[in-house]
């Protein structure tokens, strides 16, 4: 039965996940993928893109287009390092850091929305199961 086949509950449960958060994070003119990086950078700002790419589990290719799309949008920008100057550190701009509030809000109400039918119990063994998924 579909109903007991794990890629496509998980995938179903992707899609809702993800129509949730482009459309809250889209008001704020960022992807959701946009917002985990930005999320690594509030962090710890001053990353090289391989750092960043590793921690969020994407290839060069695709961090190279996520880091184009923020510096375009004025959120990040590259600067030489000063210990190596064939890399770049990426770091947090104003206009990036103006909205750190808006969007740590913005996915607590997402995160708050999309567990709202599971007890706090049911919510813990979810964010669990789905670390253990993610790391395999």
């Amino acid at each position: 039965m579909l109903e007991d086949c794990v890629v496509f509950l998980v995938g179903k449960a992707h899609q809702r996940v993800y129509q949730i958060s482009k459309a809250a994070l889209l008001r704020h003119g960022v992807t959701p993928v946009q917002y985990a990086l930005l999320h690594l950078l509030w962090e710890k700002d001053g990353q090289h893109g391989v750092e960043l790419g590793e921690r969020m589990r994407l290839d060069s290719a695709t961090i190279t287009g996520l880091l184009d799309r923020l510096t375009h949008s004025e959120l990040v920008e590259r600067r030489p390092d000063p210990k190596d100057r064939r890399m770049n550190r990426i770091h947090i701009t104003e206009k990036g850091r103006t909205l750190e509030k808006k969007l740590k809000k913005e996915m607590e109400d997402i995160n708050r929305t999309i567990l709202a039918n599971f007890t706090q119990e049911e919510a813990d063994v979810l964010k669990n199961m789905l670390s253990r998924l993610g790391l395999q």
